[in-house]
């Protein structure tokens, strides 16, 4: 059966994980007949990455790497076969830390037993770096990171993983070339052929440990998303991709930080927005208070959505800030969704003259705005979309949030009227002295006034939510209590479990977002135990 059979089938099947075992050693046997060690580790990778789809589950508190990764190790050296051995010796090479310390103590058990090793094994701990490039595509979109390997200097080969930058900078691809010098001579020219571009936007050699930065940031975006957009074959490289990064050689000393490393701080940011509005292009843009705010929404994108890079503007990337980002973040005036259009229409000219863009590219960029405006003013929200008034949304969102909307207007549903004789509608929802008293008065309208006693310590622990959901820290709280409320949970039994699972994490955020995880999911009582005493 083949490795994608297998997830189409029992993969990430953790409920009976010895089947699963049987499938993958009996898989593994094909590891008996190749003779390159570079196929071995191509398919021990592929065997990995069956449960890679899953990483992110837990069963009774164990994640699925543990489970089901480190389960086969054990497995596994419980067979002492010729098969077992060859599996082993791939994941000591390819495994995450923890699994290859095990597979390669198991894998010397195993040799000192007498079970013959495959001639290939000898060769992966030989895996040596070589040269690294970058290839940019036209709009910058993409970086093409090209890593070439060989294995004590037979058998070159070039791992090449696709970077996104509309996508949060993860890898979204990446295979393996045996072909390295028509690879890179493509790429050459390729790139040869972009005309003007500025040098750090064609194909470049870089130093490993650059290399090896970009990859592991990239790799880091790519594993902690819920549901990555990956190409089809990511999960059977991940595991070689892995390891090859580990291969690269670290950073050594205390390199100067770079711009990127210092940060976008305001005040660079606010730069940039003057520098912009001051410039030619922007020189028509008639209201420039709307024009200022709208500038700083295109730079914050730039910055925190784009890895740092407001000056690249892409057809994709403007199609995603304006009918993506913007409809579903930001909350603007009416004044401010005017002028949008026209603010990026500028930014886009602006930023492309500073790029040394051709009129051409800038051009097809502008198109794509063009035809992004009627479905921009069509689907931008409003607030009576959530059936509040714009006033009422001003106080739950005074940084502009708009996605911190739903999860505020939860936490606070309560926030006109008298209690006490204050009046709620003075109240700021983000001011921590207001927010007790429109807490207090929320359980006063709900459940009558409560005793005195206990009623503080009933009120704090409300806080310590409602400021855990006014922040969205973590976002699996939000994610926790929608699938809670979708089951049929009315709001107070939902807050109620939310605050449940906050005590029994205490400090341990990681506790916490493996809890929240799995609330409302479905599984027994026994694996919620196995998680804390969540009651």
């Amino acid at each position: 059966m083949s490795p994608q059979s297998r997830r189409r089938g029992q993969a990430g099947n953790v409920a009976s994980p010895n089947a699963l075992f049987d499938e993958l050693l009996l898989a593994a046997r094909e590891l008996l007949a190749v003779r390159s060690p570079l196929d071995a580790e191509l398919m021990v990778s592929d065997l990995l990455g069956t449960w890679w789809p899953q990483r992110h589950h837990t069963v009774a508190g164990a994640g699925v790497e543990q489970l089901v990764g480190e389960g086969l190790i054990e497995y596994a050296a419980g067979k002492r076969s010729p098969a077992a051995l060859a599996l082993l010796s791939g994941i000591a090479c390819l495994g995450t830390s923890r699994q290859a310390a095990a597979a390669e103590q198991a894998a010397i058990t195993l040799i000192d037993a007498g079970v013959r090793a495959p001639r290939w094994a000898e060769h992966l701990g030989a895996v040596s770096p070589a040269e690294c490039y970058v290839n940019p595509d036209a709009w910058g979109d993409q970086d093409e990171l090209i890593c070439v390997f060989s294995y004590a200097g037979e058998e070159p080969h070039a791992l090449v993983c696709v970077v996104d930058y509309n996508s949060a900078g993860m890898i979204r691809d990446g295979w393996v070339s045996s072909q390295v010098e028509k690879l890179l001579d493509h790429c050459r020219r390729a790139s040869a052929n972009r005309g003007t571009a500025r040098p750090e936007d064609l194909f470049r050699q870089i130093d490993g440990p650059q290399a090896r930065k970009l990859l592991e940031v990239a790799l880091a975006a790519t594993d902690g998303a819920e549901d990555p957009p990956v190409s089809d074959s990511f999960a059977a490289r991940h595991a070689f991709i892995r390891a090859r990064i580990r291969a690269l050689p670290p950073t050594t000393g205390q390199p100067s930080r770079s711009r990127r490393e210092r940060g976008w701080t305001p005040e660079r940011r606010a730069l940039i927005a003057a520098e912009f509005l001051s410039s030619d292009e922007a020189e028509d843009l008639s209201d420039r208070e709307s024009a200022s705010r709208c500038a700083d929404r295109v730079i914050d994108f730039g910055c925190d959505q784009d890895s740092g890079k407001p000056l690249r503007m892409s057809p994709v990337k403007v199609q995603n800030f304006m009918l993506s980002w913007l409809p579903r973040k930001v909350m603007l005036s009416m004044a401010d969704q005017n002028a949008m259009p026209h603010v990026v229409d500028a930014w886009i000219r602006w930023a492309g003259r500073r790029r040394g863009l051709s009129d051409a590219a800038i051009g097809q960029t502008l198109d794509t705005l063009y035809e992004s405006m009627a479905t921009f003013s069509r689907i931008y929200r409003d607030p009576s979309e959530f059936g509040l008034d714009e006033k009422l949304v001003a106080r739950l969102l005074p940084d502009s949030d708009l996605e911190a909307l739903p999860r505020r207007a939860f936490a606070f549903p309560l926030l006109v009227g008298k209690h006490g004789g204050v009046d709620l509608s003075k109240l700021d929802p983000a001011d921590p002295s207001d927010r007790r008293l429109l807490l207090a008065a929320d359980h006063d309208t709900r459940t009558g006034s409560p005793s005195a006693a206990g009623v503080g310590r009933h009120i704090d622990r409300h806080l310590a939510l409602a400021d855990r959901l006014w922040r969205g820290s973590p976002p699996a709280l939000w994610d926790a209590a929608q699938r809670l409320l979708d089951t049929g949970e009315d709001r107070h039994m939902v807050l109620h479990s939310l605050m449940d699972v906050l005590d029994a994490a205490g400090a341990d955020e990681a506790a916490l977002k493996v809890a929240l995880r799995e609330l409302a999911t479905g599984l027994s009582d026994d694996d919620l135990n196995g998680l804390g005493d969540l009651n």
